[in-house]
């Protein structure tokens, strides 16, 4: 074999080899069998809403004993409950009335898709029990469990509003902000509140706002102004295109951003009233509760008091996204510390 042909045959193997590596790479990757996914690498299942017997929460709440009352509002009455495996509760009882109102709807439904939202700053839902004339709501049970509405206006010593700082408050406005925001656009299908108001913002041991009592409208009659009026808008009322929606509960929203800087009550409607023509000529500083020293810096709280302005000033299509009032609360939170003068 003279040297031409050496070199030929040498080249020959050489690409044979390459062609071997090749196709085993190839075959490989074509045959390989896809791993199976561990219990560690699955997304998490969202469980519904459990369905309690009656018995059960008869039980936990000593058979609906008054000394567990721990809340009455628009819709039914709250007790604190022990559940069998001493997990701590808050069961809400559906006021007979409603109950009867509603007895076709599918409550069980409704609340299985409302148990699907979780977030830090809302109370979530985690069960439900129904009998003839009987329709419970079991929540999660906060620490604290004290409402924003509590601590501003229903503490006779005015202790409750001196531990809400501006600080706090702005804390609060951005954590109640985040809650909404998430029930507006995070859970799918998004969930109107309904009933967005002061006594709906609990606050926790660590200060931190939990929206509470959303999507629940639906047990209350169209029409019942009680406990609502104040904190929705006029379109509300109205016929046609009223009703709960992003814009009523946007509005609502604003409502609670006065009640935290006055200190004031809504008393249907009359904060705003009195607020809204305040905050347009800017004079701030009169809105601002006068049982806290006002700030040396007082322009984040210019600027919390032009966002309520935004949610209750406009009609409901001109108001501003929770999105972008949740993003101007949060900027303040996290930019402002607020610091009153010595």
């Amino acid at each position: 074999m003279n040297q031409i042909e050496r070199i030929t045959y040498d080249c020959f193997l050489a690409l044979l080899s390459i062609s071997l590596v090749v196709l085993g790479l190839v075959l490989f990757l074509i045959c390989r069998k896809k791993p199976v996914e561990s219990e560690e690498t699955l997304p998490p299942i969202k469980l519904s809403a459990t369905a309690y017997p009656l018995t059960d929460i008869d039980t936990a709440t000593d058979g609906f004993n008054n000394r567990r009352i721990i809340g009455q509002g628009r819709l039914g009455t709250v007790y604190a409950a022990a559940l069998h495996d001493h997990q701590l509760v808050a069961v809400k009882r559906i006021y007979p009335g409603l109950v009867l109102c509603n007895a076709g709807f599918g409550f069980s439904s409704v609340i299985k898709t409302l148990s699907l939202a979780h977030h830090p700053n809302i109370v979530s839902i985690l069960g439900f029990s129904q009998a003839p004339g009987e329709r419970i709501i079991v929540s999660e049970f906060v620490n604290g469990m004290v409402s924003l509405d509590y601590y501003l206006h229903a503490d006779q010593n005015n202790d409750g509003a001196s531990l809400l700082d501006w600080n706090r408050r702005l804390r609060i406005a951005a954590g109640a902000a985040k809650g909404l925001e998430y029930l507006h656009e995070g859970v799918a299908p998004n969930v109107v509140h309904g009933s967005m108001k002061s006594s709906n913002v609990l606050i926790d041991e660590k200060f931190c706002a939990r929206v509470c009592d959303y999507g629940l409208s639906f047990l209350a009659p169209p029409q019942e102004k009680r406990g609502l009026a104040g904190y929705v808008d006029e379109e509300y009322w109205s016929g046609g295109g009223g009703g709960a929606c992003k814009g009523s509960d946007i509005y609502g929203f604003g409502v609670v951003l006065l009640e935290l800087l006055s200190g004031r009550k809504c008393e249907e409607g009359l904060l705003v009233k009195w607020s809204s023509p305040l905050i347009k000529d800017m004079r701030i500083s009169e809105v601002l509760d006068s049982r806290l020293v006002i700030p040396s810096d007082i322009n984040p709280l210019v600027r919390l008091a032009k966002v309520a302005l935004a949610c209750v000033g406009n009609s409901r299509k001109n108001r501003p996204s929770i999105v972008q009032v949740s993003t101007i609360l949060n900027n303040l939170e996290i930019n402002h510390q607020i610091q009153v003068c010595p």
